[in-house]
């Protein structure tokens, strides 16, 4: 691996440890593009060839990965789990957490609270992955 492709993977690097260290903060790609050094442009085109998936699909994933938490290990209400985990719209909320999990939250929330596992297993099983998920649109910019 070359010198700069060792860079560039850092920068990318960067921006994702922020956007899961901050997954419920309102993150554009600006902000991130700034982050890693780079424009905004070519911010998204690395981030998706170094990671598989655009900025704005890892960050909703990774927004749906605390959902799925949440939802079973809490009794918070739906609403009140989409807002925390950092999506302002219940619609969205749901549509996206249908897409990437294959059925909407309420359904999810009714298998009941998380078996008492390991942790690393629990989050490991439960991890959505690029191979199950509904994959992206056409047309998709690949901004938050």
């Amino acid at each position: 691996m070359s010198r700069a492709s060792e860079d560039s993977n850092r920068r990318m690097l960067r921006a994702r440890d922020e956007m899961d260290r901050s997954y419920a903060e309102p993150l554009d790609v600006p902000a991130l593009a700034r982050i890693a050094h780079v424009s905004e442009a070519h911010f998204i085109r690395t981030f998706r060839a170094t990671f598989g998936e655009t900025p704005h699909r890892y960050l909703q994933r990774r927004r749906v990965e605390r959902a799925m938490f949440l939802l079973r290990s809490t009794d918070r209400t739906v609403t009140d789990v989409c807002m925390a985990v950092g999506f302002a719209s219940l619609g969205t909320f749901s549509r996206v957490f249908a897409d990437v999990v294959g059925e909407p939250p309420s359904a999810y929330r009714r298998r009941g609270p998380l078996a008492p596992v390991p942790s690393c297993f629990g989050m490991r099983w439960l991890r959505p992955s690029e191979k199950t998920a509904v994959p992206e649109k056409p047309g998709n910019d690949g901004g938050p």
